[in-house]
């Protein structure tokens, strides 16, 4: 999440496809609706996900914001030993 903290703290599932974030002045951005699963064990620090090897090509390293994005079953994999999670 994006609030306190950089950091990657569970696993959701999109509830909602995207619509027109009702906060954006401009309309220009949009908004999904997301449904907590699973909190991880350990907040896994965006600092941390940088610095690993197996995490490069993540569009959460790649790209400035933080966001919705799919990741790969590799990443998710790494994403979870590094949360200390089990599914």
């Amino acid at each position: 999440h994006s609030n306190i903290g950089l950091e990657v703290v569970g696993i959701a599932r999109v509830a909602k496809e995207h619509y027109p974030d009702p906060t954006a002045e401009k309309g220009d951005w949009s908004a999904v609706d997301l449904e907590p699963l699973k909190p991880f064990a350990r907040a896994v620090p965006l600092t941390e996900i940088k610095k690993h090897p197996g995490l490069q090509q993540l569009g959460l390293v790649r790209n400035a914001r933080l966001s919705v994005m799919p990741v790969t079953f590799d990443e998710f994999s790494t994403l979870l030993k590094l949360g200390s999670t089990q599914i």
